[in-house]
């Protein structure tokens, strides 16, 4: 439980006592819905079988909104994978390495949460994940971006919470009919 509010790496580094010391283990973010045929995770499980290291949900986002986001700066574009040589969280307008963002999946390893015990604040004065994820990159571990199949929902906002109830209430065959006539 994280008692005082001090960022996402905080919250995970809260969790530490349940994670093994030689497990990756995954975080997912409940206000990012992805609706996939084949989860989200289950993708990224797959192709960190096949890489190792630590592995983030990717997708391009338009230049001008990068700043919103933590972003990846890419070594090597391998099509769904990417190797990443650094990542900046929510860089200023102009200043992003590139406009693939970090979207709320992600399968680390038990370095990270070492990293999260010497990070600093950073972004927003808080203990930002995307540094200890970074500190990877900078020690000489992989991480890898995963550019996931599916469509995602950003539901931190009231547009974003809307929008993913009416997409997820048409696939229902009973709702779709009724839906439809707006």
């Amino acid at each position: 439980r994280q008692h005082q509010a001090r960022g996402l790496g905080h919250a995970v580094w809260c969790a530490r006592r349940l994670i093994g010391p030689d497990e990756s283990f995954a975080v997912m973010l409940p206000d990012d819905v992805i609706a996939a045929e084949t989860s989200c995770l289950k993708q990224m499980v797959d192709a960190h079988a096949k890489t190792g290291g630590c592995m983030v949900a990717a997708m391009e986002v338009p230049r001008e909104k990068a700043s919103a986001y933590g972003i990846l700066d890419v070594s090597e574009d391998m099509g769904s994978l990417v190797q990443a040589r650094g990542m900046v969280e929510k860089p200023k307008v102009g200043e992003a390495p590139s406009n693939l963002a970090v979207i709320g999946r992600y399968i680390l390893t038990p370095d990270v949460l070492h990293n999260l015990e010497k990070t600093e604040e950073g972004s927003g004065g808080e203990i930002q994940l995307t540094d200890a994820i970074a500190q990877e990159i900078t020690e000489g571990r992989n991480v890898f971006g995963y550019r996931f199949q599916g469509e995602r929902f950003d539901c931190g906002s009231k547009a974003g919470f809307l929008q993913a109830t009416v997409a997820f209430a048409l696939e229902r065959p009973e709702l779709r009919e009724e839906l439809s006539l707006f």
